[in-house]
């Protein structure tokens, strides 16, 4: 989505004077509604307002974005205003802010953390800033901005002059969440691209579904594909060309070595193994960095599940909760709103496990492994035994995760053993005899298993809620180390999908802890490059504040670039600042049922005020500490 496309002539103010922060907003609302894009500004007023109220969104260096998801909004939009005497927002850095932008989102999706993440970019360049303030005309405003997105994100023109001269190197990002590693990995391609002089193309696997996608003519015509991506990606079209597979991070950290690699052609040539997607590998992946992206294609997968569904039930409490409701049985249902909320966001939620099993299963045999891996997370759920099928302890998170990757091995034994059959069943194969017997064997598999591995994640439920303060004190460092030890990597997706599954067992305490866990590193890297500047370039201050908006939004992978750049010093620091924040989150009782979502879930969190001190706690821990091991540059 460009920032370009988001503004129109009417909601651009030039050199406006606005004498106070609150006066700034009443004239970006006025834009904002000359736009045409808003039905009820009082409401959306109302939001932005409610933003503010948690923290000014002056990040520094003269920007503000104050922004706002509404169900007054009708569609995305954008308002700006250049302050050239500056105005006091309320800054971290305590300097006047200059340059204003204010988002209007629909209250439907996450389109507003695009445009942050898009617009903070673009204005981490101090020339680009200085041409928005010096702009006399509003088309030249506009021009400055078209320009400067052309330049960081090649679109329709720059790419089809782009195809004329065809590209070198070819490339796929994707990450499990698909929200921060996919575009850092991007970009960091892009760069190295253009350092290299040698022309390349990025697709993203972004949760927005596949971007800038690669063409059979771009495919066939390039020396080779960097494929960075820790979850499985359509690899068929690429048979027969040369083919690095890596992690995500990779390319994040050595995307000109990938590059350069493609270029001297020495990378091998990938080989496509039939329906078996993503079993094969160009560079012999090891056991269990498969077992690892067969995992992450599932947790990708269940994650809009977890995030909307925990979302609509953490709503019906809080709705509840704010009629005075007892807490009872019944509680979030005692309510016609709260009934209806729990009740959608549990059909949400009764998708979850079967989703992950299934995809599970599908990443490791493709389409066959689909069928096996759901029907077998279903089963789970249901605690199908052979007494009783209609359930009796179902095995839930565990049993679901036996059932996808059982699944997935199955088909592909199965469809080995199909190979010696006449090649005249070759069309009956995928439609009948694949989903026959697989149906049958993971039937009985899981109504074999679901009353042990009920036993486990029972006793492991058990186990959580009959914990004692310490003991969730310990749990909760844990958790918080774990988050910010590889920023998005194995160890945080542990304590992620840990958290989810506490959710759906009832332990609110757990999820705190994870999320808290994962926001500490952007905001203390954010803090130390705004308070204490000499330990840092001057790249990585001017990109400093973005992290403000990353850690707010849960994004821990906003760390990446500092922690790869200085890891002995980084990521020890990061990791005591985000243990203690989820140890004090854990000694206040802080819970949290939305599974994502940042500060904008904090209305749904128990104890907020408490939750916001141990964040700012552990921030400022991770702060000193980076500012006692980091160097002073000279």
């Amino acid at each position: 989505m460009r920032i370009v496309d988001l503004l129109n002539k009417e909601s651009i103010a030039l050199h406006a004077a606005p004498k106070s922060k609150m006066d700034a907003i009443d004239q970006l609302v006025q834009l904002q509604a000359a736009g045409g894009k808003i039905a009820d500004l009082p409401e959306y007023k109302k939001g932005i307002l409610a933003r503010e109220e948690m923290g000014s969104t002056a990040v520094g260096e003269g920007i503000a974005i104050p922004h706002a998801k509404s169900d007054a909004v009708t569609e995305p939009s954008l308002a700006a205003m250049t302050v050239p005497g500056g105005v006091d927002y309320e800054a971290l850095d305590e300097e006047p802010s200059n340059l204003l932008f204010m988002i209007a989102a629909p209250n439907d999706g996450d389109v507003h953390l695009e445009v942050l993440s898009r617009l903070m970019t673009i204005l981490m360049d101090e020339a680009f800033r200085a041409k928005l303030l010096a702009a006399e005309r509003v088309e030249d405003f506009l021009r400055i901005i078209d320009d400067m997105e052309k330049q960081k994100y090649p679109e329709e023109k720059s790419v089809e002059a782009k195809v004329q001269s065809g590209f070198r190197v070819l490339a796929v990002t994707a990450c499990p969440t698909g929200i921060a590693h996919t575009y850092m990995a991007a970009e960091a391609l892009e760069k190295a691209g253009e350092k290299l002089g040698i022309s390349i193309k990025v697709e993203t696997n972004g949760s927005g579904g596949a971007k800038n996608i690669l063409t059979q003519a771009e495919i066939d015509a390039c020396d080779g594909i960097i494929v960075a991506a820790d979850k499985s990606v359509e690899m068929s079209r690429f048979d027969g060309k040369r083919v690095i597979k890596t992690k995500v991070s990779d390319g994040i950290k050595i995307p000109e070595e990938l590059i350069q690699k493609i270029a001297a052609k020495d990378a091998p040539v990938y080989h496509h193994a039939g329906a078996k997607a993503d079993e094969d590998t160009a560079d012999g992946e090891s056991f269990g960095r498969k077992l690892y992206k067969h995992l992450m294609n599932g947790v990708s997968n269940m994650l809009p599940f977890t995030v909307a569904g925990g979302i609509f039930i953490a709503l019906a409490f809080l709705i509840d909760s704010v009629a005075g409701a007892p807490h009872d049985a019944g509680f979030g249902t005692h309510t016609a709103v709260a009934a209806f909320f729990k009740t959608i966001g549990g059909y949400a939620f009764n998708f979850m496990i079967p989703v992950l099993a299934g995809y599970i299963g599908k990443s490791i045999a493709d389409r066959p492994g689909f069928l096996v891996g759901m029907v077998g997370g279903y089963l789970a759920t249901t605690g199908a035994t052979f007494a009783n099928v209609g359930g009796e302890v179902p095995s839930g998170f565990l049993g679901a995760l036996l059932a996808g990757f059982a699944g997935g091995f199955l088909m592909l034994m199965i469809e080995k053993l199909c190979d010696k059959m006449p090649k005249s069943l070759n069309g009956i194969k995928p439609v009948l005899i694949y989903p026959l017997a697989g149906l049958a064997i993971i039937a009985v598999i899981m109504c074999a298993i679901n009353p042990f591995m009920g036993m486990i994640n029972t006793g492991l439920a058990d186990f959580l809620s009959s914990m004692g303060g310490k003991s969730k004190i310990v749990l909760g460092c844990i958790l918080g180390a774990m988050m910010s030890v590889d920023m998005g990597g194995p160890f945080n997706k542990a304590a992620y999908v840990f958290g989810s599954a506490a959710i759906a067992s009832g332990n609110y305490d757990i999820m705190a802890a994870v999320m808290i866990g994962g926001m500490v590193p952007p905001i203390a890297i954010a803090l130390s490059t705004t308070f204490f500047k000499d330990r840092w370039t001057e790249e990585e201050r001017k990109n400093g504040a973005v992290n403000y908006i990353m850690g707010l939004s849960f994004i821990t992978e906003g760390a990446i670039p500092y922690a790869a750049s200085d890891p002995l010093r980084v990521i020890p620091a990061c990791m005591i600042g985000a243990a203690v924040a989820g140890g004090l989150s854990m000694t206040f009782g802080c819970t949290l049922m939305a599974p994502h979502g940042g500060i904008f879930v904090l209305a749904v969190v128990g104890h907020w005020p408490m939750y916001l001190l141990s964040l700012a706690v552990g921030s400022l821990v991770g702060m000193l500490l980076l500012t006692v091991f980091k160097k002073i540059k000279k």
